[in-house]
């Protein structure tokens, strides 16, 4: 009878499961989760429990969510972040990170804060960052995979030496100049303004992790503006090599895939994201200590500094665009410049029918023959209003370049 007391459960404990079931579900497989124990002194270990205990004296705990960056609602976040936090969290604690906009507030003594922006989870330049600040814990989500946001053993490194299997032999070296590492492993660093997880420092407390954190989101950002400005070096280039081959498909590819409108569009999230930052981690100030304040206060000098760099980039985008929208203007200019020629060549014809009618004689291959001259005089005042027209064009044409020639 004890046994089937400790078994059976409360109708509200089946129903909290059931519905932590049903968030549960939204992502199957797609959410990435870590967590981490520190013990204050430079160590860390991975939990392989996520059951946000947190850590007692120096120790403390650090327990993230990633969630997937594809295309998804706020609602289908929140409810999935709530199936993953709650319990011990309450909706009032996880609620405001999920939300969108920055925030900064306490809610039950933790320090909650966000720097969400507000564009789609799919789009590579919508960047998501929050956090639950509590006195020997950090509960994180963020969306997407963050470069250098996790941690990693020295002896776990994306650089270390490959396997033996995967090692080319003599014939292969050659060719590829023997190099262990995989390509894209190289490509993939060289791309980022940060190291791998393996580099990054263990926090030693709550305010180190904290710096930590919002140093990661920083150059995440950083890492954005730097891909914008290749990107951008790119399209310049291809105009270039268009100019000089004297080919006009570069500039109307642009316009059919509006790659720059989609640049803007790019800018503006991610100068939304910079001013969120700016905006939500000072008020982080009271958690850090003295020497990571000042490490917050550089952080938030970068921040400065990125949004200088996004507004060179967005004069750059606009000046290109004018150039490309010229272009277009000068096309449509000509090609109207033609249908005027072509309309001024048959307006005296249908003039002249307009007010005889063309009930004239003399048309070849019909009946009416009287009077006879009347198609050949039809023609000759054709004739003479085109000649007139040409002549008014070569005069208006002379005026101009003796204009230009005193000038």
């Amino acid at each position: 009878m004890a046994g089937e007391s400790e078994v059976q459960s409360t109708p509200e404990e089946g129903e909290a499961m059931e519905r932590e079931q049903s968030y549960n579900t939204c992502y199957p497989g797609d959410v990435v989760k870590k967590a981490y124990t520190f013990d204050g002194h430079g160590h860390f270990e991975e939990k392989k429990d996520w059951n946000f205990v947190e850590g007692s004296g120096a120790e403390f705990c650090w327990y993230h969510v990633e969630l997937p960056k594809w295309h998804q609602t706020l609602l289908e976040s929140a409810k999935y972040v709530i199936g993953l936090l709650h319990p011990p969290l309450k909706h009032q604690e996880i609620l405001p990170l999920v939300s969108n906009g920055p925030y900064c507030g306490h809610v039950d003594g933790a320090l909650l804060f966000r720097a969400n922006s507000l564009g789609p989870a799919s789009s590579e330049f919508t960047f998501r960052i929050a956090a639950r600040v509590a006195e020997h814990s950090v509960i994180s989500v963020s969306l997407g995979a963050m470069p250098k946001l996790g941690l990693r053993p020295v002896d776990e490194s994306l650089m270390q030496p490959a396997t033996a299997s995967e090692i080319p032999k003599q014939g292969e070296q050659n060719e590829r100049g023997g190099d262990p590492v995989r390509d894209h492993i190289i490509e993939f660093m060289l791309m980022k303004n940060c190291s791998e997880e393996a580099g990054n420092a263990v926090p030693k407390s709550v305010s180190n992790l904290l710096v930590h954190i919002i140093s990661t989101h920083v150059d995440h950002l950083q890492d954005a503006v730097t891909n914008l400005e290749i990107e951008l070096d790119s399209v310049d280039l291809e105009l270039d090599k268009g100019s000089i081959a004297g080919g006009n498909a570069v500039k109307r590819k642009m316009l059919d895939d509006r790659r720059l409108p989609k640049m803007h569009l790019d800018l503006q999230r991610l100068l939304q994201a910079i001013v969120y930052g700016e905006q939500v981690f000072p008020r982080v100030k009271e958690k850090l200590s003295l020497e990571d304040q000042i490490s917050l206060d550089q952080l938030i000098g970068q921040l400065n500094g990125l949004k200088e760099s996004v507004g060179f980039i967005s004069n750059r985008v606009t000046a290109i665009q004018t150039g490309v929208g010229s272009w277009q203007s000068e096309r449509i200019n000509r090609r109207l410049y033609f249908i005027s020629i072509i309309s001024i060549i048959f307006l005296p014809l249908s003039i002249i029918t307009g007010v005889f009618g063309m009930n004239v004689g003399g048309i070849p291959w019909i009946e009416n023959t009287e009077p006879k001259d009347g198609f050949r005089n039809v023609i000759f005042l054709c004739v003479v209003v085109w000649v007139i027209l040409l002549l008014c064009f070569r005069i208006i044409a002379r005026h101009r370049r003796r204009a230009v020639e005193r000038s």
